[in-house]
């Protein structure tokens, strides 16, 4: 029996679905969801194995306009899941025309298999859906356009066969009972990083950084201390909140999700400290994974 595998490489624009379909295919919460652009800085690997085929899925960061070199590390990511896939799902939504014709024309220009997935047509109508289809098919007319709702898991099936058709024939590129290319220290910084999207508005969840400084796993429990870095000294009160009511709710909500990802207990301080610019500095950004 022939074995197929590959690089399925998920881009679009901010806010589109990306993660919430990726973490639809894994069957594993993988990528923190919320409701803000730019959710998503890493790029991202979540593995799908079966007895004949590996799926190795990547959730980029949506596409912008570079404002600092965060943004531009950021943009790496994509370019880099530009140059490797073996197939590309592009992400849009119903109504979404295009906004990155650079972007477009490389795929339509790269042979690479591409899917289209109009996401969230829940929100929409029939007349509006078949409207966008016949757009998308207009404008990338290599492409398999399939509507879909990543959050209701609708077509989710369609777009997974529609994958495994097009794979190479191939080895398998990881073990088979790997999930992902990140560590736990990663997953526990994004989710830290999730609930303070969730509960703080404005600049101050793009001005954060995480970093998990201690990470040791016991029988029973994982004792973690993690700093949040802003980048300046009046967004660290705003983190703390009165009385540090903010941080200690930002604390308890990752804890909760942490000792569910994990399957385990999680003892975990959070501390606040200030890394002026960071966004801005190179050496910063490769001591938080941006840049090689």
């Amino acid at each position: 029996m022939s074995h197929k595998a590959g690089f399925v490489n998920i881009l679009g624009n901010p806010n589109v679905g990306k993660s919430t379909l990726m973490n639809a295919l894994v069957g594993e919460k993988l990528s923190i969801i919320t409701s803000k652009a730019q959710t998503t800085r890493h790029r991202i690997m979540g593995i799908v194995s079966g007895d004949d085929f590996q799926i190795v899925y990547s959730d980029t960061p949506g596409i912008v306009d570079a404002a600092y070199k965060l943004h531009e590390s950021m943009m790496n990511f994509v370019e880099s899941a530009l140059i490797d896939a073996d197939v590309f799902l592009y992400l849009v939504e119903v109504k979404q025309r295009i906004k990155n014709d650079a972007i477009l024309e490389r795929i339509n220009q790269s042979g690479i298999p591409t899917i289209v997935l109009i996401n969230k047509i829940d929100l929409s109508n029939q007349d509006a859906v078949v409207e966008a289809m016949a757009f998308w098919q207009e404008k990338m007319p290599g492409a398999e356009v399939i509507p879909m709702s990543a959050l209701n898991n609708f077509n989710i099936e369609k777009v997974l066969d529609t994958i495994l058709e097009k794979l190479p024939e191939s080895p398998a590129y990881f073990s088979k009972d790997e999930l992902t290319d990140k560590t736990e220290r990663f997953f526990a910084q994004e989710i830290i990083r999730e609930k303070i999207l969730l509960n703080y508005q404005k600049e101050i969840p793009y001005s954060t950084e995480i970093e998990v400084e201690e990470f040791k796993e016991e029988e029973k429990i994982i004792k973690m201390r993690a700093n949040i870095y802003v980048a300046r000294n009046t967004q660290k009160g705003i983190i703390i909140g009165h009385q540090g009511s903010m941080l200690k709710k930002v604390g308890t909500a990752a804890r909760i999700d942490m000792e569910a990802f994990f399957g385990k207990k999680v003892f975990l301080e959070l501390y606040v400290r200030v890394q002026k610019d960071w966004r801005n500095n190179e050496r910063d950004l490769k001591r938080f994974g941006y840049l090689q």
